[in-house]
């Protein structure tokens, strides 16, 4: 009697919240604290049906992992029960069905990975199934007092308490995004490319001005090492803008040359040059209504600059060999990982253009500055691997963990995600039986360092070229840039990464430069690609 009136209570208070107003993840947070109340479990998991994917939206008891994985019931045969049964399903503790969180439990540490009870129902709204809640426990009999009724009901409550939260996170958008249902927010949550994970105050930051300046119409300048995610960033601003209907163009100003620059951002009449056979629309005409993207904007030629300076003041272009303007209304996101302020003083940036595509500087942190987000990109960097791969469970060695956090990450998450895929390829490497489970160790993982530059053979090259007493000026100036990139290799301790970030130089740039001054590059066969 005791435990009934216990229950009663907390299906009332679940009952209550279902009429409060509560952001989702309050809401969600206080669903699962009143299931772990009612059911004796370590872990308890409110997921989502999206397709074949169940998605969690709120865990208690896992390991963070687990909530930026994607479980597709055609893989998870216990979650696939549990959405076919119309009744809540408590399997047996010797069932020889997988958990899909076996070692994803916050207490379990590596061990016990197919050692616990596991009890679920499905989600309902009307006829239509959206989710599941699932228990799990480490001790095998640990449910088996739970009286499955009270576990029907807490299903009941979850859809009706999704249903709310679906209801709300509607009326908000229509408000803040004029019209747009709640399945664009629910198409943009999903796992994967599209997400910034992390959970520390750097990211956190990163995501407070990426919303600050979303609903504005500001040009934004996106600065940060390669491989910071930079994009991403463009990405979801433009997603989370008033303009998110319309497209996102990007360019890439490093992989335009100079000749055909300007026809590729403004476009071109026929005739206007040799090979010019019809009119073409430059980026800025395709982008109108939406958002351009100048990625490495620190790359446009110098002649280039004032025509871009013009189109952002006036809001028009110019097609090549057209005299007449054509308006343009575009939300222009740039970014760099150059030093622009060194660029300024160089003269290689135009100020005045700096000043313009900077109204809302952005800079995105290194991954060296928020480590404590490595964990979280991990596991979602293993997901997309064994989903790409077609593989069972993959799961990270505590010490591989560890050595992923001690690294230096020179090519930020780009790296990580480059060094997460090879070693998931590696430990999957012999592995016959599909379902198998897949530990990927510090053995997988090839996180030594840059290779040292031959600093000898570079300072030779340098000398051998300054003892011509009859260098023209040009080759004077390639003596001093050979001198320059010597210099900073050496003091970066034969990191090129560094020393590229130093000179204001993108690697692979700093690399043909080098080899262009006749310069020795030594790299490791499978150097990370930055």
């Amino acid at each position: 009697m005791e435990q009934h009136d216990s229950n009663l209570a907390v299906l009332m208070e679940i009952a209550r919240d279902l009429t409060s107003s509560l952001a989702a993840s309050d809401r969600y947070a206080r669903f699962l604290s009143a299931v772990t109340r009612v059911i004796p479990c370590d872990a308890a998991c409110l997921l989502r049906l999206e397709g074949d994917d169940l998605v969690p939206v709120a865990g208690r008891g896992l390991a963070s992992e687990a909530l930026v994985r994607r479980f597709d019931r055609r893989e998870h045969p216990r979650l696939d029960v549990i959405l076919r049964s119309a009744d809540p399903v408590l399997f047996p503790a010797d069932s020889d069905l997988a958990d899909p969180f076996d070692g994803l439990l916050s207490i379990d540490h590596e061990a016990n990975l197919n050692v616990h009870a596991c009890l679920g129902c499905r989600l309902t709204l009307g006829t239509e199934v959206v989710g599941a809640l699932t228990a799990d426990a480490l001790q095998p009999q640990r449910f088996d007092g739970v009286d499955l009724r009270v576990l029907g009901m807490l299903g009941a409550l979850a859809g009706a308490a999704m249903q709310t939260t679906t209801l709300i996170e509607s009326l908000e958008l229509v408000a803040e995004r004029r019209g747009e249902v709640a399945r664009e927010l629910y198409r943009s949550a999903g796992a994967g490319g599209g997400q910034i994970l992390g959970g520390s105050a750097a990211v956190r930051r990163l995501l407070d001005e990426i919303r600050t300046v979303a609903a504005s119409d500001l040009p934004v300048l996106i600065t940060g090492e390669t491989g910071v995610g930079k994009e991403l960033v463009a990405r979801q601003i433009h997603d989370l803008s008033k303009r998110h209907e319309e497209a996102m163009i990007q360019v890439n100003c490093a992989a335009l040359p100079e000749s055909v620059a300007e026809s590729e951002l403004f476009g071109h009449v026929k005739g206007a040059f040799t090979g010019a056979v019809r009119d073409r629309a430059g980026k800025f005409e395709i982008a109108r209504g939406g958002t351009l993207f100048l990625d490495e904007v620190g790359e446009l030629p110098l002649s280039l600059q004032p025509k871009l300076l013009r189109a952002i003041q006036h809001g028009e272009v110019q097609r090549v060999g057209s005299d007449r303007p054509v308006r343009v209304d575009v939300r222009l996101i740039a970014a760099t990982n150059r030093d622009i302020a060194a660029e300024l003083e160089t003269g290689r940036f135009r100020a005045d253009l700096y000043h313009r595509l900077a109204v809302y500087p952005i800079h995105v942190p290194p991954l060296r500055d928020h480590r404590e987000d490595i964990p979280i990109l991990s596991a979602h960097f293993l997901d997309v691997s064994r989903q790409r791969l077609g593989l069972g469970p993959v799961r990270l060695a505590e010490s591989a963990r560890e050595r992923l956090m001690a690294a230096d990450w020179p090519g930020n998450i780009r790296e990580l995600e480059n060094v997460i895929s090879r070693g998931v390829l590696r430990a999957a490497r012999g592995e016959t039986g599909r379902g198998q489970a897949i530990l990927v160790g510090t053995q997988h993982l090839d996180l030594g360092t840059a290779a040292q530059p031959a600093a000898a053979d570079l300072a030779a090259a340098d000398d051998a070229q300054a003892e011509n007493s009859r260098l023209s000026l040009a080759d004077r100036v390639d003596a001093f840039r050979r001198r320059a990139i010597v210099d900073a290799v050496a003091r970066h301790g034969g990191n090129w990464a560094a020393a590229a970030r130093d000179l204001g130089l993108h690697r692979s740039n700093l690399h043909q430069l080098a080899a262009r001054l006749g310069l020795r590059v030594r790299k490791p066969k499978d150097s990370f690609g930055v």
